[in-house]
């Protein structure tokens, strides 16, 4: 076909987790992958891939490393303006920051200037697939997955949902309004092309539990769309939840009487989890989205990666930009090994490449 590609260079890929087993003997090396219709179609010998796919150009890369683009499994772009703002735990950098912040976003050409300022700092990073949180504004969602359908980039994004007081009057919806604005958007965008939705409750303290089983409902009629979230990532911020769901066995529980815990869920930072909250991650197949900058920066603790793994955990790695204080991947893959130096274990390099691609893919 005209538009086949092949590129050739050291060609990185895995075969499977590095988690189990040699960490080494997960990545395998080619020397060329074949591109058709702007997809990955083969990897191979090149001589073999010339043959399969005969008319098609060669980009030839010498001996630089080809790779997969890096996967952001958890970020937040309408906080662009105020990543890594000054020294705050976590409740006060909300209301210091980013929902000051967020409440321009009900100007749709704000919302516009910073979808295109993220996805152009984000692409310069490598990063090519995107799951990102937008604001309660349905401007912001149509803007991201405007911007990004134009440039053919993947992305996943949802419409940010708070209908509780603890979020400030700006930015508060309700149980019918995030129900019915949700689905709306998620019929216009989700499965377009290269783009999906995720339904977006921010976390439990800002939704009551009307709004959470509104949303759990709509998850429900739509199985197929990811839902994200945010989990047990302070200390303080479980105390506040327990004490808004006073009938809750445990965080997590919030989510799972409502309808939210399931295997295309993604529960961001995940760092204080209690045994029955592992044990029903696990079993459900959820995923948890490590996030090294952000929970360093806002001092929120040490994610317990290796022992996660260990219990068959499904972990990607995300910049949570812009609690999290850089955009690169790679940067937040050195930041995933520091913290688990901390905690006894030195990371492979398979493992981290790994959990910036694959693993948040999966």
């Amino acid at each position: 076909m005209e538009d086949d590609i092949i590129l050739t260079g050291r060609v990185l890929s895995f075969t499977r987790t590095p988690f189990e087993g040699d960490a080494a003997g997960a990545a395998r090396t080619d020397e060329a992958v074949a591109l058709s219709g702007g997809r990955i179609a083969a990897l191979g010998p090149l001589e073999t891939l010339r043959r399969a796919f005969p008319g098609a150009g060669i980009r030839d890369y010498g001996n630089r490393l080809i790779t997969a683009g890096f996967v952001d499994a958890h970020a937040h772009y309408p906080q662009t303006a105020i990543i890594a703002s000054w020294g705050k735990r976590l409740i006060d950098w909300l209301n210091s920051y980013t929902f000051p912040e967020e409440m321009k976003f009900a100007d749709p050409a704000y919302a516009q200037e910073i979808t295109a300022r993220y996805l152009d700092l984000t692409a310069a990073h490598g990063t090519t697939t995107i799951c990102t949180y937008c604001t309660i504004h349905p401007a912001s969602v149509t803007a991201i997955f405007a911007e990004a359908e134009k440039r053919g980039q993947r992305l996943v994004a949802g419409r940010t949902c708070m209908d509780r007081d603890t979020a400030p009057e700006g930015l508060r919806d309700t149980a019918q309004s995030a129900y019915d604005e949700s689905r709306a958007l998620l019929e216009t965008w989700h499965n377009r092309g290269r783009l999906s939705y995720a339904i977006t409750p921010r976390f439990s303290p800002t939704s009551t539990p009307d709004q959470l089983a509104a949303l759990g409902s709509l998850w429900a009629e739509h199985p197929d769309c990811l839902m994200q979230t945010h989990l047990s990532e302070q200390t303080d911020e479980i105390d506040w939840v327990l004490g808004l769901y006073p009938q809750a066995r445990d965080y997590l529980d919030t989510y799972e009487r409502f309808g939210l815990l399931g295997a295309r869920g993604l529960y961001g930072h995940a760092i204080h989890l209690e045994p029955r909250e592992r044990d029903r991650l696990r079993e459900t197949g959820a995923a948890l989205v490590h996030c090294p900058t952000s929970n360093t920066f806002i001092g929120s603790g040490l994610f317990d990666l290796p022992g996660l793994a260990g219990d068959g955990q499904r972990i990607g790695l995300a910049t949570d930009t812009g609690g999290g204080s850089s955009f690169s991947m790679l940067r937040t893959m050195a930041a995933a090994y520091e913290i688990a130096q901390l905690r006894g274990t030195a990371l492979h390099p398979a493992q981290l490449l790994w959990l910036a691609t694959a693993g948040s893919a999966g």
